[in-house]
């Protein structure tokens, strides 16, 4: 098993290292992208690092989009490219793609969690932290 979890570190780690790789070119050609404040002030603020290109990702957007609007004045539901904003990866401490930190209301990382998350446990996830 632990020849299996370095192999799937070890691709992780290629890909994350090509988007960001890639990222100068593609911002040459794009508006530059402002981060919005992470985490947000004093509010429960969930924060999704990700790429168009990780099937992971693609496969949360659709719900991420909707729980963003969903919690709009209850939580904040951040959603970030990293080959956008490479640099928040260091920041982040960031090493695969999708991953989710959950911060409470003063800014404290309470859970992170790498890989594909479902809706049904981001929920989970906020209810425990008190959000309705």
């Amino acid at each position: 098993m632990t020849k299996k979890f370095d192999t799937l570190r070890t691709i992780s780690l290629i890909v994350l290292g090509t988007a960001l790789l890639l990222s100068p070119m593609d911002a040459a050609f794009a508006e530059p992208a402002v981060p919005p404040e992470v985490p947000v002030k004093d509010m429960v603020t969930m924060v999704d690092f990700g790429a168009p290109f990780c099937t992971p990702c693609k496969a949360m957007a659709p719900f991420l989009e909707k729980l963003e609007k969903d919690y709009k004045d209850r939580a904040a539901i951040v959603i970030l490219d990293v080959g956008k904003v490479p640099e928040l990866c260091e920041r982040f401490g960031i090493t695969e793609i999708p991953t989710q930190i959950f911060y409470n209301k003063q800014g404290k990382e309470v859970h992170r969690h790498t890989g594909f998350m479902r809706e049904e446990a981001i929920v989970k996830q906020l209810k425990k932290m008190g959000v309705k």
